[in-house]
């Protein structure tokens, strides 16, 4: 597989992004801006409705995760996260200048939608069982593999999580990452940002930094010839789009748009023009409709 800029992440780690490319035939450019469907009709009292009546929508998302969710010059973010938000809400008429980003950070994801804060929730978000009790999921849209970042060189000769028992580690509050690790070793320390750990790893505080792969290969590709992946995913962590509990309708078009998006190429778009300007085109994975 290729990676550009010099990314240190072998096909291994990466295996669940191999497949296929969209606009192979033609060679260009694909652009990842959806049709806004001009008048959507939905059946009254749906959030649906609600939200394309009142043309706007609130979403929560990263602000500091490179390829999926980065704030950008301007104070909007940008990434793959970002385009499956927008791709949403074209399929209720709503414009991406109508949409408010809020940024979301691992822990106050299923607070800001419980508390209605935001309507949706696309941010890295890990789908498990734990966080179905308080909210929703829709798709997955995307599925990552948790890695460990070490210091370029990998001085410290880390294999894998195995080899953390007696060393510090990084990683993010409140996040699946916080727990997978704690099972390997019980110094870890966590921030609310995974940009935080960038620091301690350079300063040899910490000796891995650890989240998913993808988000990882975004900190290396910003900090080029610094840090590199394992290579050793030890998770799979289905990303899914959070939203208000037992929302079934809203939950099921969610679903739709994603299934059509992975079919018609707009999903294939929004890679490749953010997180696939770094890693391969990925196949969509396969909606749990639970």
């Amino acid at each position: 597989m290729r990676l550009k800029k010099g990314l240190m992440i072998s096909a291994i780690a990466l295996a669940s992004v191999l497949t296929f490319s969209a606009c192979a035939d033609s060679g260009a450019a694909p652009s990842s801006e959806a049709p806004v469907e001009e008048v959507p009709e939905f059946e009254a009292g749906t959030t649906m409705a609600d939200l394309s009546d009142a043309g706007k929508i609130t979403i929560g998302t990263k602000f500091d995760q490179p390829l999926f969710g980065l704030k950008g010059p301007d104070g909007t973010p940008v990434g793959f996260d970002v385009e499956i938000g927008k791709l949403v809400a074209s399929k209720l008429g709503i414009k991406p200048e109508n949409i408010e980003w809020v940024e979301t950070v691992s822990a106050n994801r299923e607070p800001f939608i419980q508390n209605g804060q935001v309507d949706l929730v696309v941010a890295t978000y890990t789908i498990n069982d734990k966080r179905k009790e308080v909210i929703s999921f829709a798709g997955p849209y995307y599925s990552a593999g948790q890695d460990l970042l070490v210091l370029a060189g990998n001085p410290e000769d880390i294999k894998g999580p195995e080899d953390l028992a007696d060393k510090a580690v990084c990683t993010v509050t409140g996040s699946t990452s916080e727990k997978n690790i704690a099972e390997y070793t019980a110094n870890v320390i966590a921030t609310d940002t995974y940009s935080n750990c960038l620091g301690p790893l350079r300063s040899g505080e910490v000796a891995a930094v650890t989240t998913d792969n993808v988000i990882l290969a975004g900190l290396a590709d910003q900090n080029a010839g610094e840090f590199e992946v394992l290579d050793k995913p030890f998770t799979e962590e289905p990303y899914g789009i959070g939203l208000a509990l037992d929302d079934t309708e809203f939950r099921n078009f969610v679903n739709d748009v994603l299934e059509e998006s992975f079919e018609d190429g707009a999903w294939a778009a929004a890679w490749e023009s953010t997180a696939g300007k770094v890693l391969s085109t990925p196949k969509p994975p396969t909606i749990d409709r639970y």
